[in-house]
């Protein structure tokens, strides 16, 4: 689709949903017509601001660009709950003028009010979760067969942190620091670190280069790199002094015990350069043939198939932030075969973390954001 029809339908699209909101609410609102004018006006904004927090990276002046940015994923947070809930408040009032007809009037104005005002409320509340920092989710993942000498080995997974126009330095030191305390033996970063350029976001991301680990910190590629010069951001992670994994693999011992530490390119690398096509076969071939344990790090869940396929026993991934917020959590699964925690495929583990930061919408609910400490333990037999 060409970027100008893309664009006209987009905007076409916005105008109709903003319009049904107010035809839907407003008459039903105990407004004088000042009020309603007030009402359209602020749905008129909306509607204006909600592209910018897309489109604000391409403003060069600073910091007009990340003050734009910020106002257009706060209004899109607001008009997501908004629109939601407006569709919900209408399959009520058909289930009322069904069943309870005597007192639809006095649902239809209470429920325009209500909704509103709880749009605001699951946005305030979102937007606390998402600033607040992120807390440490510990989980044991039984591995059969497991060599005595990696009971109990650490690893310190953070994704998905987006740092760009509302995510900066202070809170990516936030996030390492955290990191660097938990004394893991292992960090792995498993993509979507950042929305926009080296030239832009370098100062922010520097951070980086004080994650501390026992055998040091790995990264994969997500989606969102390759949206922002994915091989610029290689280059730049490689220098802060994180091992960048595109279709490799390291060995690491460990107490006499061999690990294969595999990263792929994010699942969707191909779109953008063929030759990186994401690859779990790739990332384990020539392995030496007396490896105790198989890590694969890969940003979308849907690598999950393959890399059961290739013989990995765990699965790092992120990607679905979990949904993010209220009702998105419930979506993710049509694109994802997995959504957050733990589960299994044959004898391939997978866990997939709701990531450490946000995209869009600095807003969460119901959808925590964590920084997961991963500690191998033996399966009981």
């Amino acid at each position: 689709m060409r970027p100008r029809r893309f664009i006209f339908i987009a905007v076409g699209l916005l105008l109709l949903l903003h319009a049904y909101i107010g035809w839907r609410l407003l008459p039903a609102l105990p407004l004088a017509l000042t009020g309603r004018i007030i009402g359209i006006v602020l749905l008129g904004i909306s509607c204006a601001l909600l592209p910018l927090g897309l489109f604000a990276r391409s403003i060069q002046r600073q910091p007009l660009a990340d003050r734009l940015a910020w106002a257009g994923f706060l209004a899109m947070g607001l008009f997501s709950s908004l629109l939601v809930l407006t569709v919900l408040r209408d399959i009520s009032l058909g289930i009322v003028a069904l069943l309870l007809p005597q007192h639809y009037p006095t649902f239809a104005s209470t429920s325009a009010l209500v909704t509103p005002l709880f749009a605001m409320l699951l946005s305030i509340i979102g937007l606390i979760n998402a600033r607040r920092p992120a807390k440490i989710v510990s989980i044991e993942i039984p591995i059969a067969n497991l060599a005595p000498a990696l009971q109990g080995f650490t690893i310190a997974q953070i994704s998905d942190i987006h740092i760009g126009p509302t995510i900066k330095r202070d809170y990516l030191e936030a996030i390492v620091d955290t990191v660097n305390s938990m004394n893991a033996d292992v960090v792995a970063v498993t993509g979507d670190l950042v929305d926009g350029s080296v030239a832009q976001l370098a100062a922010h991301t520097a951070p980086l280069s004080r994650l501390s680990a026992r055998y040091g910190a790995y990264f994969v590629t997500g989606n969102h790199e390759y949206y922002s010069d994915a091989d610029a951001w290689t280059a730049e992670i490689e220098r802060l002094g994180v091992r960048v994994l595109n279709n490799e693999h390291v060995i690491l011992q460990h107490g006499g015990a061999n690990i294969l530490l595999a990263g792929v390119t994010d699942y969707s690398a191909h779109g953008f350069d063929a030759s990186q096509r994401s690859d779990p076969h790739a990332a384990i071939a020539n392995a030496p043939h007396n490896i105790d344990f198989k890590l694969l790090l890969a940003h979308q869940p849907r690598s999950a198939s393959a890399a059961a396929a290739a013989g990995f026993d765990l699965q790092l991934s992120g990607h679905t932030h979990g949904g993010q917020f209220w009702p998105w959590i419930y979506f993710v699964r049509l694109q994802q075969p997995y959504t957050a925690g733990l589960h299994r495929l044959g004898k391939l583990w997978i866990y997939t973390s709701r990531g450490t930061g946000y995209w869009g919408p600095p807003k969460r609910f119901l959808a925590p954001s964590e920084i997961t400490r991963i500690t191998l333990v033996a399966a009981m037999r």
